[in-house]
């Protein structure tokens, strides 16, 4: 298969995603309430994955796994050698609070890893996008640039590092979990995937993710951030999987842009 060429076929349909989702977010007019596990969906969300489900089937006759239809058994799944990992609205909290920070998210992954990733932010006409082993890319205002994440001079270690946090996080929490030896400014934001985003352009240093997620949640923010030279890991400091274990939650996760840093200690033990 001719990943890159899939290319152009995936903008398309988080654009048009967005088109969905901003028609119901500009217009007020969609249903929200809350599923099993708490977690909110609106009519939105189940827009935006109805449309790509059938689109991105049309553009590659692979599976499609979406939050939204996250219910297949590991035994069908554990045959697929590829398929399309999607959150079709990343950031619904956002979406209700009328903040405009939420997104569409598209992996295509292969050998249970992604092999492509695309963000999209419709609020901003804000795409990143990447292609395993073809670099990373921001696209706004009708420019495209590679974007590369920020590395640090060895011989020169900094003193202040620039942290991606959720609009709705502890901020307390957060900083309990810093060392006191360096200092620290504190970036919110609200999709999950737009905070790895920043890590993945060089505007922060860390995403710390502290909380439930789902593999669709990190899928394609996993290539473009590696793409762009930083890495996604569990807190262990390993990377992370999919399509291995029945549940498909992840387990808390870090992005950095930066890995050769001494997070271990920055991070209090938590990594």
């Amino acid at each position: 298969m001719d990943i890159e060429a899939l290319l152009p076929g995936v903008k398309a349909a988080a654009r048009e995603a967005g088109r969905r989702i901003l028609t119901l977010y500009d217009s007020g007019r969609y249903q929200a309430e809350r599923k099993d596990d708490d977690s909110p969906v609106t009519s939105a969300d189940l827009a935006a994955h109805a449309y790509l489900d059938k689109a991105l089937r049309e553009l590659a006759d692979v599976p499609v796994l979406s939050e939204e239809g996250g219910d297949i058994p590991l035994s069908e799944r554990r045959s697929w050698p590829r398929y399309w990992l999607v959150d079709p609205l990343d950031g619904t909290q956002e979406f209700i609070a009328g903040s405009g920070d939420f997104s569409t998210m598209i992996a295509l992954i292969e050998g249970g890893r992604p092999v492509l990733g695309m963000v999209y932010a419709p609020v901003a006409d804000l795409m990143y996008y990447a292609v395993r082993g073809q670099g990373a890319f921001k696209e706004a205002g009708g420019r495209v640039v590679r974007i590369h994440a920020r590395h640090h001079d060895p011989a020169c270690p900094p003193n202040r590092l620039r942290i991606a946090i959720s609009r709705r996080q502890n901020v307390d929490w957060v900083r309990s979990r810093l060392s006191d030896a360096l200092e620290y400014q504190l970036l919110p934001l609200g999709s999950s995937s737009l905070k790895s985003c920043l890590v993945a352009e060089g505007a922060a240093d860390l995403y710390m993710r502290i909380g439930p997620t789902g593999e669709w949640d990190t899928g394609a923010t996993q290539c473009i951030v590696e793409e762009a030279g930083g890495k996604l890991l569990d807190l262990g400091l390993g990377r992370l999987s999919y399509n291995r274990r029945d549940s498909l939650i992840n387990p808390n996760f870090i992005t950095l842009g930066d890995e050769s840093l001494p997070w271990q200690e920055i991070l209090k033990g938590e990594a």
